[in-house]
């Protein structure tokens, strides 16, 4: 792990704090949800560690389903949003919570809104960790959020930067030459 955090300029969220935020997170949709037997849909990949760490924390009976997206060539956002793998539930009459990494500028976000919706939920919710909402282009609904950050290249902790990074505990700022590299 020593060679992977020289490529990263400094930690944003420490494991500790996330693991913090991840708990109230948890508890809070629990007791927001009480009642109700939620389907929490991971958004593919980079929310894996988030979904699996929130649900450990959440008192109430969950399913969990997975949904992969791509609209991101490295770390450049392409603008075309395309399903990879779709869920295998039925979500018609269901309470879905989305789990996302992280929301940037909410063009992905908004596809994956629209395309379930005509699924006919009960009610669709997000569970972001991360929020960059200074370079939000669409407004998109975001009910629960781990931590509003700046508008910088971020990994660890399930997110990457060409498959690397994923295993990092905490959240990091990425060094500007390995981007450019």
């Amino acid at each position: 792990m020593i060679s992977i955090c020289r490529d990263v300029e400094r930690v944003l969220i420490s494991e500790e704090e996330i693991q913090n935020r991840v708990r109230e997170l948890g508890r809070q949709i629990s007791g927001d949800y009480r009642g109700k037997r939620p389907i929490l849909v991971a958004v593919l990949r980079g929310a894996i560690v988030f979904l699996c760490d929130l649900m450990r924390y959440m008192s109430i009976p969950v399913t969990v389903d997975f949904l992969s997206v791509s609209s991101y060539s490295g770390h450049i956002q392409t603008g075309v949003v395309r399903i990879l793998k779709d869920l295998d539930e039925n979500i018609e009459k269901r309470y879905v919570i989305l789990i996302e990494d992280i929301v940037d500028t909410g063009l992905t976000l908004s596809y994956i809104i629209k395309t379930l919706k005509t699924r006919n939920p009960a009610h669709i919710s997000v569970c972001a960790l991360l929020d960059k909402r200074s370079r939000r282009v669409v407004d998109v609904p975001v009910d629960y959020v781990g931590f509003e950050i700046p508008d910088e290249f971020v990994v660890g902790y399930g997110m990457d930067y060409n498959q690397k990074y994923r295993n990092l505990p905490f959240i990091g700022v990425l060094r500007r030459e390995i981007l450019q590299g």
